[in-house]
């Protein structure tokens, strides 16, 4: 059982960058698909970014492609979420989300997260 705990989130302003990480723990990580989701106020959470165990195959959301980059360090048991030109409309609660196994561009396929770390877009 993997568990995750992200972290770097924070407030900045329109067209600034934030790196989110989240690491992981109690299971082989590149045993992993790791993905990025978001939920704003009031919205169903949705996926923004994922990965596979090997970094070879990477889905990006139309809205944040060209502007945001997951990569991840399996020596680190870390994936990260390198966001640019950050917009208000990505304000949100952005999850870490992992499932054993080939990416899967549906929210329900991931079954194991992390809290949370808000991330504030000003304008």
């Amino acid at each position: 059982q993997v568990q995750l705990v992200e972290s770097g989130g924070g407030e900045v302003q329109a067209g600034g960058s934030l790196r989110l990480s989240c690491a992981a723990s109690g299971g082989t990580f590149s045993d992993y698909t790791m993905g990025w989701f978001r939920q704003a106020p009031g919205k169903e959470r949705e996926l923004t970014a994922v990965i596979s165990w090997s970094g070879g195959i990477i889905y990006y959301a139309d809205s944040v492609k060209g502007r945001f980059t997951i990569s991840r360090d399996n020596a680190k048991n870390t994936v990260y979420l390198e966001m640019n030109s950050l917009k208000p409309e990505d304000t949100a609660v952005y999850y870490c989300g992992a499932r054993h196994g080939l990416p899967m561009a549906v929210i329900r396929a991931y079954d194991h997260w992390g809290q949370g770390t808000q991330v504030t877009v000003s304008s």
